[in-house]
């Protein structure tokens, strides 16, 4: 009868092994998508939006998506030469594309748990006392591992908790990039909205020069009372303040845009050039695309994911901790014969740990990180009915818009007829100077109204570009 004797190498072996088919065993909860409400069409799209969409296609959903170059809907060279620039020039951005680095490299840093780790010593020592212990010398070269079998899943936990948060990463700088891009374009064509209303403002008080040398002239043939020529003055007076104003305005918006590009307000000018008032029409695509679409809701249900995968992790406390060890190598008292293989040393070892009382302090624990995945659950479903109403609300804004600036353009033409007729009959001494006042000051209100309309209709397409996730790019390209 043959005896088997179990080396240390064989039950190692056998233990590794053991250890492998246990890694299964992940105490942590399988992930599950959380429940949002997902309406079948929103509710604000209207008919004819869709039928002026034509032509163009929504881009594919998925968390990964590279946002289109849509700025280049509203066809402003400048724009475009700018927004691109944005990766490379805005802090904010900058900041993301950090966070993106470090947490990809703590993913690298949480999967290298799951292998073992090898470490090569050497040491020599020479030792020595009185005439009953002579010098000795003692001269040691090892290389040794250590590996924590993954038995209870809670180092592949981590990983996939690292990975999860790296994708959030990655969903925030989408995030950072997208806002950066939609802060420069309102920014930009509100500007061009100033310099709009200061050619309107300009051409208006240049109108009010010429109605103040009239009235002056007529103060002086004793026709018009003095009120009418305080009453000019104090109109084209109110013409230039608003004037002022505007170059504030303006030059506040020049600064905004000067920091989103990465540069010093004092070495960043953008010179006056004509207003490009197109309005592009924004196709919409299904509700349900809107949760791969838009890099926030990617972001928060990636956050759901990381902390699911905490719980596994503080779970794993309830059992035991293993550590497998090996090494080998050579002592020797002289560096000639270390290498010997009369010389050679080895040892391997195994451990474990178990705590057996800790006060609740496992089960806070994991209660803790239950109550933590559910908090980012909410977060995320909060995230979801926001974003919905979001994009309600600038559907309906970009359909009562169009409307308004139709309505606003009619008021605007005859506001500029009344204010003409009622010069002429101030010339003719048929009404009163406050008359004229009256409907000049209409005519330019409606004006700046109907300039207000245009711009608020660019704003809203960039909002619900925003809104919509980013991102699209037209049929025939």
């Amino acid at each position: 009868m043959s005896t088997y004797v179990s080396t240390p190498r064989y039950s190692l072996t056998a233990l590794a092994v053991a250890s492998a088919l246990l890694a299964g065993c992940a105490v942590g909860p399988a992930y599950q998508l959380p429940e949002t409400p997902r309406p079948a069409a929103y509710k604000e799209t209207a008919s004819d939006a869709e039928k002026a969409a034509a032509g163009w296609t929504a881009a594919a959903p998925a968390d990964t998506l590279e946002r289109g170059p849509w700025w280049q809907l509203f066809g402003d060279p400048l724009l475009n030469q700018m927004a691109d620039s944005i990766d490379v020039s805005n802090q904010n951005v900058a900041a993301a594309v950090a966070a993106y680095a470090q947490a990809r490299a703590l993913v690298t840093v949480q999967r290298s748990s799951l292998f073992p780790a090898v470490s090569l010593n050497g040491s020599g020592t020479r030792s020595g006392g009185g005439d009953n212990n002579p010098t000795s010398n003692q001269y040691r070269a090892n290389i040794g591992a250590s590996w924590e079998p993954d038995v209870w899943g809670k180092l592949r936990a981590g990983a996939n908790s690292a990975t999860a948060s790296l994708q959030a990463s990655a969903a925030d700088l989408a995030a950072a990039r997208l806002s950066a891009q939609g802060e420069l374009a309102t920014n930009y064509f509100s500007l061009r909205q100033t310099d709009a209303e200061k050619a309107l403002l300009d051409a208006t008080t240049v109108g009010y020069e010429r109605v103040l040398l009239i009235t002056q002239n007529r103060f002086d043939a004793g026709i018009a009372a003095k009120s009418d020529l305080l009453q000019a003055q104090t109109q084209l007076a109110n013409a230039r303040i608003d004037q002022i104003a505007l170059q504030r305005q303006r030059a506040t918006l020049e600064h905004a845009i000067a920091v989103l590009l990465g540069k010093a307000a004092s070495d960043f000018t953008l010179a006056p050039a004509p207003w490009n008032v197109v309005v592009p029409d924004v196709p919409t695509g299904l509700p349900s695309t809107l949760l791969q679409r838009r890099p926030d809701i990617a972001s928060a249900e990636r956050r759901v994911a990381a902390a699911n995968e905490q719980i596994g992790i503080a779970r794993s406390a309830y059992f035991p901790t293993l550590n497998l060890t090996g090494s080998f190598g050579y002592g020797s008292n002289s560096t000639g014969g270390l290498f010997n293989a009369s010389n050679n040393l080895w040892s391997l070892g195994l451990s474990a740990a178990q705590t057996l009382f800790d006060a609740g302090a496992t089960r806070a624990r994991v209660s803790g990180a239950e109550a933590a995945r559910d908090q980012t659950i909410a977060q995320y479903r909060q995230t979801v009915l926001s974003a919905f109403a979001d994009v309600e609300n600038q559907l309906a804004a970009t359909r009562t818009l169009a409307q308004q600036q139709d309505l606003r353009k009619v008021a605007s033409e005859a506001a500029d007829q009344v204010e003409v007729q009622m010069l002429n009959r101030y010339r003719a001494g048929q009404v009163s100077y406050s008359d004229v006042v009256t409907a000049q000051n209409t005519a330019l209100s409606a004006r700046r109204a109907l300039v207000q309309s245009q711009a608020d209709r660019q704003t809203t397409a960039i909002a619900l570009i925003q809104s919509l996730g980013g991102g699209w790019h037209a049929a025939n390209e």
